[in-house]
C-alpha cells in the first residue's frame, strides 16, 4: 500500500486536497492500494508520496524512521520553491530522504541544486474538459478569479485594478475562495460591497466554481508565488484564456513568450492588460485564446497518468494484491 500525505483536510475541494485526491485515483488505476491522510500515523506501507516539503516534513521524517528502505516521493509546492527552498524554510535533510522529487512545471527544477534536480520529475496537473453551463454574458466581460484570500495570492490586486478601468468598461470580476487571512477577508468583503466591478462570493462548491470559470471570458491569476497553479489547468480545460502575474510558476506552464503576463504586484499594468483583452486591442484576446487552445494538450489526464506511471516504475514497487471481499 502507498501512503499519500497532504497538509490540511484530505477532502478539501481546493489546492493540495484536489491534487492529492486526483493522484490517489491515478495510483489506484496503476494497480496499487492507496491510503490518503494528512499525516503519517504508523502502519505498513511500501512507499510515501508527500505533498508539500515543508508542511509534510514531520510525516516524512517519521515515515523514514519506521520504513528506512521504503521509497519516499516529495511533491514541492510554490511555497516550497519560491523565492527559494532555504528562504521558504524547507529542511534540506528532508529532501535528501526522498528517492524522487516532483515539481508541477519545468521551471521548478531550476530552483533546486543539481543533485536534487537530477532526481526530480515534472508532472503537470491535468483536468478533464470542462463545458460551459451557458454562453458568456453579452452585457459583461466576466473575469474569473479562483483564489483563497491569503497574502501569497495578492487577492486584492484585481479589485484595485478594475477601479482604474475606463467608465465604459464591461469588466466584472467574480472572485471565489475562502478567507484564510482575517484582515484580508475583511478588506475583500468591504471591496465587494463598494466596488461594482468586483464580486467576492467566498467559498463555493468545486462544481460551482468550475461552472463559473467555464462561463467567463477570462481567468486572472495575481499570485506572488505558485508552484504550478491548478487553476491554470482548469482554465485550459475550460478553454478560457488566462492572464497571469509574470512569476516563474506560471511562466513554466504557459511559456516565456505567452502574451498575457503583467508584473506581479503592478496594479496599473494589470488594469492595462484587462482593458486590452476586453477590447481585443491588437488582437490580444484572440491571441490569448489561440495560445491557450494550443496548450490544452498539456492538461490531458492521460498525460499526467503516463508521468505517474513512469514515476512509480522508478520506485520498483510490487503491485498491491486486490482487496479481500
Amino acid at each position: 500500500m502507498i501512503l499519500i500525505v497532504t497538509p490540511g483536510p484530505v477532502d478539501s475541494i481546493h489546492g493540495n486536497g484536489v491534487t492529492a485526491g486526483r493522484w490517489a485515483g491515478i495510483v489506484r488505476e496503476l494497480g496499487h492500494q492507496v491510503r490518503l491522510d494528512n499525516d503519517y500515523r504508523g502502519g505498513d506501507f511500501a512507499a510515501l508520496i508527500a505533498l508539500h516539503a515543508r508542511k509534510s516534513a514531520a510525516a516524512v521524517r517519521s515515515f523514514h524512521a519506521d520504513h528506512p528502505r521504503a521509497p519516499i516521493v516529495i511533491a514541492m509546492t510554490g511555497t516550497d520553491l519560491y523565492p527559494d527552498p532555504v528562504t521558504a524554510g524547507v529542511d534540506p535533510a528532508v529532501l535528501r530522504l526522498a528517492a524522487r522529487l516532483v515539481v508541477l512545471q519545468p521551471h521548478g527544477r531550476s530552483q533546486l541544486d543539481p543533485e536534487l534536480a537530477r532526481r526530480t520529475d515534472v508532472i503537470m496537473q491535468s483536468m478533464p474538459p470542462v463545458s460551459p453551463p451557458r454562453p458568456p454574458r453579452p452585457d459583461r466581460f466576466d473575469v474569473a478569479f479562483l483564489a483563497h484570500v491569503r497574502p501569497v495570492k495578492d487577492p486584492l490586486r484585481l479589485a484595485a485594478a478594475v477601479r482604474l478601468l475606463p467608465a465604459d468598461s464591461r469588466v466584472h470580476v467574480v472572485h471565489v475562495g475562502e478567507a484564510r487571512d482575517r484582515a484580508l477577508g475583511a478588506a475583500a468583503a468591504a471591496e465587494s460591497a463598494g466596488n461594482p466591478r468586483y464580486d467576492w462570493r467566498g467559498p463555493v462548491p468545486r462544481a460551482e466554481a468550475l461552472a463559473m470559470l467555464a462561463g467567463s471570458r477570462l481567468l486572472a491569476l495575481t499570485s506572488l508565488h505558485e508552484g504550478g497553479a491548478n487553476v491554470i489547468s482548469e482554465a485550459l480545460a475550460a478553454q478560457v484564456p488566462v492572464i497571469a502575474s509574470a512569476i516563474p510558476g506560471s511562466i513554466g506552464l504557459l511559456g516565456a513568450d505567452y502574451p498575457g503576463y503583467f508584473p506581479a504586484g503592478d496594479t496599473a499594468a494589470l488594469a492595462a492588460l484587462l482593458s486590452a483583452a476586453e477590447r481585443n486591442r491588437d488582437g490580444l484576446y484572440e491571441r490569448l485564446r489561440e495560445r491557450c487552445a494550443a496548450l490544452r494538450p498539456l492538461v490531458d489526464p492521460a498525460r499526467e497518468r503516463r508521468a505517474f506511471a513512469d514515476l512509480i516504475r522508478t520506485l520498483d514497487l510490487p503491485q498491491s494484491p486486490p482487496p479481500c471481499t
